[in-house]
């Protein structure tokens, strides 16, 4: 090998000399995938786009169409897509990403006029059109300057006030022709690899969807989660009341030394959301067990006892029975596709036992609560865990099967009180790039999974999908159950995280496959400027994450 040549390791490990600066798309033939399923590639496990020229000794491997990184790439490219073609229709009107919403994500485009069904067959028929041209997707680094003037001819208003904390001396664009957007992330070559999607009129603006996972070629079913929708509408116009909606709005509060009122508002904000749904457990009556369920990381414990304390404010006195007491026998629990115990799946859990107990606390009866030693794989039932509950008394269960009725089936509905955790901000990061849930509490947990568990963030973030397959089949289904949703987001959390998230990102090793989602999250905490962590208040959810909290865990 001399100065002309590098050297790249290919997926099967064998290796292979070229051209110093060679394009990686002049090696696809090279990596045993089929040229059309590769959207991307890995070099030394991060991820780039095709065009990328590499200039030093590396392992490649291809990005497929179905892996996680290619589901996001396709995403992301039909967003850029959908821009493109709103610019074309309506060059006047402001088009802005909201939430995600099932399969999908939520856009509203403000036209000057109501968005209606006819908007959105255009747009549809637009975007079709455009996959069919095939047109290249490119991107390039231009000036700081020359992309803030790109920007304000655009009209992208959040995202020229973002520029003005984010001032980095060259700007990677991307382009279809003369248009340009930014996205932080690589995208599609061309836009004929977009071929699914549907564009479907909702509320007041439409929902971009897109293939699930599982299946690259079809739009999955519509499911409606009108609850969550009104959720995220609340806080929406609860953060335009404040002017704080986008990441550039909450930096302004910061630089300005003017963040301390607003911590202050968000987190009152909660406390009157949590306060607002004991008051409909008080008015419910008949409630005698709160099910809190939620995805992980977003907060059930702190929100538990939260809660606990509203409803103690109202005369009640809570009781709380954790669902890790009621696993079965290890010998009795079921394995999942690898051969490995499945602690997640509902028959993990003693479902007799449960309902038997809660059966005989609901009759006045003294029942023994269950210890479940995970060291050796049995419960036991000692007598320092004897338990009843009197008239005033109310239980608080929380678990991820919370929602599902077949975890109480034979407690009656109207003596349960289902409670859906999510934390949903309402914040984007500018005008077309939006902050993901899973994102937020993925951050969430790599914090807290280091300060109390000793664990790397490449470990949380290994483990990271086989918790949201959990998610996707235990709690997500059952989210319309629910009798009340509570968003346990706060808007200022990321730029506390971030100084706790930053320095565990950034000892994920270029040799690690963690590698990749390390950088993802690095660029995206980027945006934020940073938060003492002495502003966060002591009972504050935050604190479940980050340590010093007033409650005990």
């Amino acid at each position: 090998m001399n100065a002309d040549t590098i050297k790249l390791t290919l997926p099967d490990k064998s290796t292979k000399e070229v051209a110093y600066g060679e394009k990686a798309s002049s090696l696809l033939k090279f990596l045993n995938a089929p040229l059309e399923e590769i959207f991307a590639v890995k070099i030394n496990n991060k991820v780039y786009t095709l065009d990328k020229r590499i200039k030093y000794n590396a392992k490649i491997e291809p990005v497929l169409k179905d892996s996680k990184e290619g589901i996001a790439i396709y995403r992301r490219s039909l967003c850029f897509l959908l821009a493109f073609a709103a610019r074309k229709l309506f060059p006047n009107a402001r088009l802005l990403v909201g939430h995600s919403l099932g399969s999908g994500y939520y856009y509203t485009l403000d036209t000057g006029k109501d968005f209606d069904e006819e908007h959105v067959k255009a747009l549809q028929k637009e975007m079709k059109k455009l996959v069919e041209e095939d047109l290249p997707i490119t991107s390039r680094f231009i000036s700081y300057s020359d992309a803030v003037e790109l920007i304000e001819k655009s009209g992208l208003k959040e995202t020229r006030k973002q520029m003005d904390f984010y001032c980095p001396p060259r700007v990677r664009m991307n382009f279809i022709g003369e248009f340009c957007d930014l996205y932080y992330e690589p995208l599609l070559p061309k836009t004929g690899y977009l071929k699914y999607f549907e564009l479907r009129k909702y509320q007041e603006g439409f929902l971009l969807r897109f293939p699930k996972s599982s299946d690259q070629t079809k739009i999955p079913e519509f499911v409606d989660q009108p609850k969550l929708f009104e959720i995220y509408k609340m806080y929406k116009e609860w953060g335009k009341r404040l002017g704080v909606t986008s990441v550039a709005s909450l930096n302004k509060l910061v630089i300005t030394r003017k963040i301390n009122d607003f911590i202050d508002i968000t987190e009152t904000l909660q406390e009157k959301c949590i306060g607002e749904i004991a008051s409909k457990i008080l008015q419910k009556k008949t409630a005698r067990v709160v099910l809190i369920a939620g995805p992980s990381s977003s907060g059930k414990t702190t929100t538990s006892k939260k809660l606990a304390l509203e409803l103690q404010a109202m005369g009640y006195m809570p009781k709380v029975i954790s669902l890790d007491c009621y696993y079965v026998d290890h010998d009795r629990t079921p394995l999942d596709s690898d051969g490995k115990p499945d602690y997640e799946c509902l028959e993990a859990l003693d479902i007799d036992l449960l309902n038997q107990n809660l059966v005989d606390l609901f009759a006045g009866k003294e029942v023994i609560i269950p210890n479940y030693d995970f060291s050796t794989g049995k419960p036991s039932f000692p007598e320092k865990n004897k338990m009843t509950l009197s008239d005033n008394e109310i239980l608080i269960m929380e678990g991820i099967h919370g929602l599902n009725d077949k975890l109480t089936p034979k407690i009656p509905a109207e003596m349960k009180f289902k409670i859906y955790l999510s934390a949903l901000t309402q914040l984007n990061l500018d005008d077309h790039n939006r902050i993901p849930t899973s994102d937020n509490r993925l951050i969430r947990r790599i914090v807290r999974d280091y300060q109390f568990r000793g664990k790397s963030a490449a470990g949380t973030i290994a483990m990271w999908p086989s918790v949201q397959r959990g998610e996707d089949l235990h709690i997500f289904p059952f989210q319309n159950n629910a009798d009340a949703i509570l968003n346990t987001a706060l808007d200022y959390e990321l730029s506390v995280l971030k100084v706790y998230a930053e320095p565990l990102l950034r000892c994920v090793k270029p040799s690690e496959p963690e590698y990749s989602e390390a950088c993802r999250l690095l660029h995206f905490l980027e945006s934020f400027a940073s938060i003492a962590p002495t502003a966060v208040p002591p009972r504050s959810i935050i604190r479940e994450f980050i340590g010093g909290s007033a409650f005990r865990y």
